[in-house]
């Protein structure tokens, strides 16, 4: 199998050295730009895209009627985009993941649902086989793929599976000659699964190891038109309503052997390594959906007014503007940031898709509610786009992993290397006379990483308050983090309100080194500190607000109400009764 595309194991991650005190600059610098002819390539798909949705695409009508009309689906074929990021070898545009992510945005802007669609084809539905698959899989599929002849979808949640993909009951068992396995099982919330041609599924193949049977995860590239698939009726969303979402039913469904994707027990890994190509795109798509439902919100800001005046020159109205404004910059900063890390290659990227995922998914679903109250009562009505807006959006704190389990992904991937220096010094302790070398230098980095904290040396220099903020923060959590370590041992994996904080604080902290890379970029560009006032102003208000929020998680990871927390919570758990009875009910 092709290795990891992030490849944990072995490439650097930058928010895995932020756990460790480190700040690896080489990663985030310099700010990604599109090379020249990718510049003018985006500009032409952006006009053309923007172009035909204008006539097409009537989002508040989707919603309202619940499924795509011939047109839009026959459009975005027509327009090359379910290829765009397949490879030019096998039909398909061959997008970078930057120009990729940014056309992904587009879309967003244009209608949710569709953003599912275009997404669940390409950033999941096939991902697998443009990554993994052999070339006569991707002769196979993928070419059908990128003209939109065939639309894919990607299997992978069942009724008692959802993050915790382990716990999967689909099985494929294969048959005695070998050519072949028999599906059975379950999926559900299965985007795309009415229009789709094409499965990735995951099951469970027994095999043998040591002389016990043992079921291990695979990956399959399934015909959706197999005989034995059956689909369930279209499920009744909240939002995004015009995505296809179904229940998919398996039985006894033959699957040729030459369509297995990657080797048996690998199926984990590549759902990963898929997953962290829609986290990036879902990132992208909610940080410019909060840009577009946001400008509308300015007109009307404009427009309406309250006591003689714009009720946009109200400050707490404008407070609302200036902090979505700042995390907007902030966030396009962090998924263009975590693109170029795609693209570049030999860099671990999959904690930093996580955090844009975590971060941008909040900052839309805040956005939409924000744009809602500032048109007040009319925010309220369906004659407006606001409580579209606050429906569509909330998917995204679902998606692609909730945002609980990934924030438990990045505090527990980022503490493997903190913890693991502790636990070889715990054995070095168990051989002192033997180990004074290991013990001699750990308590030597260790009195080193309490002193000397990490700088940021490509910052420009108008911002270099706000880079120390950031060098404050990264030495402050790496030495709460081994204190918290040393304290809990491996009862951390239990301590998720401690994981919580962790997260948040290196979400914050990778957010800010990207809006500062981002703003050296423009004032360099601009040619003067002056020419990038605009940029400054983002920065100078997103990083004391970041770093105000990592302060207070770093502190509570020593002192916190975790014990009444938990009694609160487990006694509501206990007796089916939030909290005490109203004194007036007595």
């Amino acid at each position: 199998m092709a290795n990891h595309l992030a490849d944990p194991d072995h490439n650097p991650s930058f928010t895995k050295g932020v756990f460790l005190g480190e700040i690896r600059e080489s990663l985030i610098f310099p700010f990604p730009e599109l090379s020249k002819e990718e510049s003018e390539n985006l500009a032409a798909v952006l006009d053309s895209f923007r172009s035909w949705a204008a006539d097409t695409v009537d989002s508040k009508q989707l919603d309202h009627d619940g499924k795509f009309p011939d047109a839009v689906r026959t459009g975005m074929a027509e327009l090359g985009m379910m290829g765009m990021n397949i490879p030019e070898a096998y039909g398909g545009f061959g997008a970078s993941a930057l120009f990729f992510s940014r056309m992904f945005a587009e879309v967003g802007t244009t209608d949710p649902a569709l953003t599912v669609y275009f997404g669940a084809h390409q950033s999941i539905g096939c991902k697998g086989i443009t990554l993994f698959g052999t070339e006569d899989q991707k002769q196979r599929w993928l070419t059908k793929c990128a003209t939109g002849e065939l639309i894919a979808a990607f299997c992978l949640t069942e009724a008692g599976s959802g993050s915790d993909a382990q716990a999967m009951r689909c099985s494929a068992v294969p048959s005695a000659d070998g050519s072949h396995y028999v599906l059975n099982g379950e999926k559900i919330w299965i985007s795309n699964a009415g229009y789709a041609g094409v499965f990735t599924v995951f099951a469970k193949v027994p095999i043998e190891i040591d002389g016990k049977l043992k079921q291990r995860v695979t990956a399959f590239i399934v015909d959706a038109h197999a005989p034995g698939i059956t689909l369930g009726a279209i499920e009744q969303k909240m939002g995004i309503k015009a995505s296809d979402t179904r229940t998919v039913s398996f039985e006894n469904v033959i699957v040729p052997v030459e369509d297995r994707l990657g080797d048996v027990g690998s199926g984990f890994k590549i759902a990963l390594e898929i997953l962290n190509s829609g986290r990036l795109g879902l990132a992208a798509g909610s940080s410019r959906g909060t840009r577009a439902i946001l400008d509308r919100s300015l007109v009307y800001a404009k427009e309406r007014e309250q006591f003689g005046r714009p009720i946009g020159s109200f400050e707490m109205i404008q407070r609302k503007f200036a902090v979505t404004a700042a995390e907007c910059y902030a966030a396009d900063a962090a998924w263009m940031t975590c693109a170029a890390m795609v693209d570049k290659g030999g860099i671990d990227f999959s904690l930093e898709t996580a955090a844009c995922k975590v971060y941008a998914s909040e900052l839309a679903f805040r956005a939409s509610c924000d744009a809602q109250q500032i048109a007040g009562g009319i925010g309220y009505s369906k004659e407006y786009p606001y409580e579209q807006a606050v429906r569509d959006s909330r998917i995204n704190l679902i998606f692609e992993g909730t945002n609980e389990v990934l924030r438990a992904l990045i505090a527990l991937s980022g503490l493997q290397q903190p913890g693991e220096s502790l636990k070889a010094l715990g054995k070095a302790f168990k051989d002192p006379l033997h180990s004074l070398g290991a013990i001699g230098s750990y308590i030597t980095g260790r009195v080193k990483k309490k002193i000397v904290k990490p700088e940021f040396t490509k910052v420009h220099p108008a911002l270099k308050e706000e880079a120390d903020m950031v060098s404050d923060a990264i030495h402050g959590l790496a030495l709460a983090v081994e204190k918290c370590l040393i304290e809990n041992g491996k009862d951390i994996i239990e301590r998720q309100f401690h994981q919580e904080r962790m997260a948040n604080a290196a979400i914050d902290i990778f957010f800010s080194s990207a809006a500062l890379s981002r703003c050296t970029w423009a004032i360099q560009k601009a040619g003067s500190v002056e020419a990038a006032e605009a940029d400054i102003d983002n920065v100078k208000v997103f990083v004391p607000m970041a770093m105000r929020r990592t302060r207070r998680y770093v502190r509570a990871l020593e002192k916190n109400g975790d014990g009444r927390l938990k009694k609160l919570a487990e006694r509501a758990l206990a007796t089916g009764s939030l909290t005490v009875q109203t004194p007036t009910d007595a």
